[in-house]
């Protein structure tokens, strides 16, 4: 009896591909962000999860004297300290993972089912800190930025004028600027509309635009409302007086700063469960340390045409935005 054909003069690759060993990858999420913010911070370890920030009343009344080459009598001074200082404490981000034991003993390879599910749930527990030091209704940066230090723009999208008056409220060694990246497109259709097209620099392996040196450093936490978010300026570091990232040290079952996973047993349905904390704070040292520009339009685009300039065989083409 003949052999039916199929068609094919050899085998297919798509019955071929049923012996083939695929190449997988670990579980991709879209949500999971460099974290810039995280990263450009100075983080102090805090004791038994209390930071008390001391500071000095009055230092105005502080005197001294340049007195000429005589004997003439000093001034007798003193610094007082703020009786009541606020303290801040330690917030935790925290979940539990549950992995059933079947899905970890019978699927963990190429890769161990627990160690991902930890991993892709540590990375949306530090999504979450990101957000809570800006977005924290107790202690993050925009509801701890003081009156003063609060400017609006002056025509609507982020021009190199206004971030120049933010540099006049943090000018004391300011590091960086901190804004969504539909902030960071708006303030480069401005420089390219004014000519004035912003240096880039190299950080992490990645490029960052500048401004008068300062790198304006990209976070999708900084909350858009209307097509209008916010520009935050930082100085960082205790010794510059700055803003500083908390975190408790040497936790059990420390992962990294401030994170730990801990086992948690395994239930009477076998179900692994995992608890995994973050404890984080932060905290403004002094209130020029921080400064935010509200009001930022991101949606203002401009168009550009050709104009001739100065008529005649002689006239040049000079681009105008309208």
């Amino acid at each position: 009896m003949a052999v039916q054909s199929t068609g094919h003069l050899a085998l297919s690759d798509a019955a071929a591909r049923q012996l083939a060993n695929a190449t997988k990858t670990v579980a991709q999420m879209s949500t999971i962000t460099p974290r810039w913010l995280v990263r450009c911070l100075s983080w102090v370890p805090v004791e038994a999860g209390i930071y008390r920030l001391n500071k000095v009343r009055h230092p105005e009344e502080v005197e001294v004297a340049c007195p000429p080459r005589d004997e003439v009598e000093l001034p007798v001074t003193f610094v007082d300290y703020d009786e009541n200082p606020r303290e801040y404490f330690l917030s935790s981000v925290a979940t539990i993972v549950d992995v059933h034991t079947r899905v970890s003993d019978l699927y963990s390879q190429p890769y161990d089912q627990i160690e991902e599910q930890l991993r892709l749930a540590v990375e949306t527990v530090k999504e979450r800190q990101e957000g809570e030091l800006i977005n924290n209704p107790e202690y993050g940066m925009l509801a701890n930025v003081v009156a003063d230090q609060r400017l609006s723009t002056r025509i609507g999208p982020p021009t190199p004028d206004d971030l120049d008056e933010l540099i006049t409220k943090v000018w004391k060694e300011p590091a960086f600027f901190l804004t969504h990246p539909l902030a960071i497109a708006a303030f480069g259709r401005e420089c390219t509309r004014r000519g004035v097209p912003p240096v880039t620099v190299s950080l992490w392996g990645s490029q960052f635009i500048t401004w008068r040196g300062i790198p304006l450093i990209p976070s999708d936490k900084v909350p858009v409302e209307g097509g209008k978010t916010k520009v935050l300026l930082l100085r960082t570091g205790e010794p510059r007086q700055g803003v500083v990232g908390l975190y408790q040290p040497s936790l059990p079952g420390e992962r990294s700063p401030g994170l730990s996973v801990r086992f948690m047993g395994i239930s009477r349905n076998a179900i692994a469960s995992y608890l995994i904390s973050l404890y984080c704070s932060l905290a403004i040292l002094t209130d020029d340390a921080l400064g935010v520009l509200d009001d930022v339009d991101v949606t203002r685009y401009h168009d550009y045409a050709y104009v001739y300039v100065g008529g005649g065989p002689t006239g040049r083409r000079a681009r105008a935005s309208r």
